[in-house]
């Protein structure tokens, strides 16, 4: 991997997330313009892999499974064991797009930037509570959705990368809801799905959101979800190493089917 590079990517990531606007509304949370230099973002669209080379990602109790077993989401985690699979042309690729996004210097400015929201949930001292990144190049086809929810507690930053080619499906970007006290909920805000944005967000009790039906008139909505796993104490440490080995068996066993 080329060095200089690689620190080049990572001061233009950092800088788009301190330059990012920061709302609450409806819950604390930033948007990007340009998150990736343009170069590495047209780079990263003629590199996209083969439909053949996502493993299915069936959702919450089966949320994304069709009923003849197929999954509306498929996935590649992008990390270095499972990239190796890729074909030599696009592994470099996504390789520095996975180490950038799991470097140190990334963390730390969501951390920055995210400080509010993580100091409601976790107090004062959230800057010392661990955070375990994982990247995940995902893929949606017609007839996904995910409806209005939070997310899981083991989860302590959310990021959506957005990698459209063009701006022609801005309609299908994630929704933010605001929760009455009642339980009612309503559309606050949308997220445009266009080319090299995206979203981050502290998880926390509030932060409601969801994605409509992807409909025919899109053929893929590509973008990559940056996790950030809580890793304080050690159930949580073995859970997310746990999950990563967990994932790459599952993906090498895939690969022995397929062959």
């Amino acid at each position: 991997m080329d060095k200089q590079t690689y620190k080049r990517v990572i001061d233009h990531v950092v800088a788009a997330i301190e330059a990012a606007p920061r709302s609450e509304n409806p819950f604390l949370h930033l948007t990007f313009s340009g998150i990736f230099p343009p170069d590495l973002y047209v780079q990263m669209l003629e590199s996209m892999p083969s439909s053949s080379d996502y493993r299915a990602l069936p959702g919450r109790g089966g949320s994304n499974l069709r009923a003849d077993g197929s999954s509306t989401r498929v996935k590649i985690d992008l990390f270095p064991e499972f990239i190796r699979h890729l074909p030599p042309d696009k592994r470099p690729v996504w390789d520095m797009v996975g180490r950038v996004l799991c470097s140190k210097p990334v963390l730390d400015a969501f951390m920055r930037r995210l400080a509010p929201g993580l100091e409601r949930r976790f107090g004062s001292g959230f800057g010392t509570v661990g955070m375990y990144p994982i990247p995940v190049l995902t893929r949606d086809i017609p007839g996904y959705l995910i409806r209005p929810h939070t997310d899981t507690h083991w989860k302590g930053i959310t990021v959506q990368l957005y990698l459209p080619r063009d701006a022609s499906a801005t309609h299908i970007g994630t929704i933010f809801h605001r929760r009455a006290p009642d339980g009612k909920l309503t559309r606050e805000t949308q997220m445009k799905f266009a080319p090299n944005s995206g979203y981050a967000f502290a998880v926390g009790d509030d932060t409601w959101h969801s994605a409509d039906p992807v409909g025919q008139e899109v053929t893929t909505r590509d973008s990559i979800l940056l996790t950030y796993f809580v890793d304080a104490g050690l159930l949580r440490y073995l859970r997310n190493r746990g999950k990563r080995i967990g994932n790459y068996i599952l993906n090498e066993a895939r690969g022995v089917t397929r062959h």
